[in-house]
């Protein structure tokens, strides 16, 4: 299992597309850059087939310091952001899992 950064994104769309490398890089981080805007504003993005990225608030919470066990602080409420993957993205991936719970039983 690897990950997969920007810049591979850009090189296999670039490839797949004929398109310059530079102008799918552009596209790619103008995309990223009003999703974010869009997040920032307390709006849902919502993409067809992938998934739905909403903000949610985070309710406070009592926090405690593993180094000093007598003291405890509230952890304020914060926005978040939250994924929830599409239905095709989650049948992909439900088709890994198969693999990975097979991989954990041979070890």
């Amino acid at each position: 299992m690897g990950t997969l950064t920007k810049r591979e994104l850009v090189v296999k769309i670039s490839n797949e597309t004929g398109l310059v490398q530079h102008q799918v890089f552009d596209v790619v981080q103008k995309t990223l850059d009003h999703i974010t805007d869009s997040l920032a504003q307390g709006d849902t993005v919502e993409l067809r087939n992938f998934g739905i990225l909403e903000v949610k608030l985070t309710k406070p919470r009592v926090g405690r310091n593993p180094n000093q066990p007598g003291s405890s602080f509230v952890i304020p409420a914060r926005a978040t952001v939250k994924f929830k993957s599409g239905k095709i993205m989650r049948q992909k991936v439900a088709k890994l899992s198969a693999v990975l719970k097979r991989e954990a039983a041979s070890k």
